[in-house]
């Protein structure tokens, strides 16, 4: 397997799993959106680097490793890049609490419908940037 081939499956793999989280929106598992959300955009974002040669560190948010190497990504991306940086690190910061809560912390009740929407809008936006690498929109 090929850099080339290994970021193209990343991209690929981040766009599928838009179903699965439309899927978890529909049956209302909102901490759950918010979570794959996360995992989503961590691997568009893995995969854009991977795309323009750069080896994505083994950590979650990636979004300051993507601004710092901006200048390889396409030009028409690079005003986006500061947006998805920011979504990266937001997913990022809310990752664990959403998945596994805490005793006073309950995932249920800190991440609602508008939560989930906006982490859903959120992964969009990422997913429809990966149309800068690959052959169809």
């Amino acid at each position: 397997m090929t850099a080339d081939e290994l970021a193209r499956g990343y991209l690929l793999r981040a766009r599928k799993r838009m179903a699965a989280l439309r899927a978890l929106m529909h049956e209302e598992a909102y901490p759950d959106v918010v979570r794959e959300a996360q995992e989503l955009v961590e691997l568009a974002l893995k995969g854009m680097l991977r795309w323009v040669g750069v080896d994505p560190p083994r950590w979650h948010d990636v979004g300051a490793v993507v601004l710092e190497h901006a200048a390889r990504f396409p030009q028409a991306l690079q005003p986006e890049l500061p947006a998805l940086a920011a979504i990266s690190q937001r997913l990022r910061r809310d990752r664990e609490n959403a998945f596994y809560g805490d005793i006073d912390m309950i995932p249920e009740r800190t991440f609602d419908r508008a939560a989930a929407e906006q982490a859903l809008a959120d992964a969009q936006r990422v997913v429809d940037a990966t149309r800068h690498f690959l052959d169809f929109d």
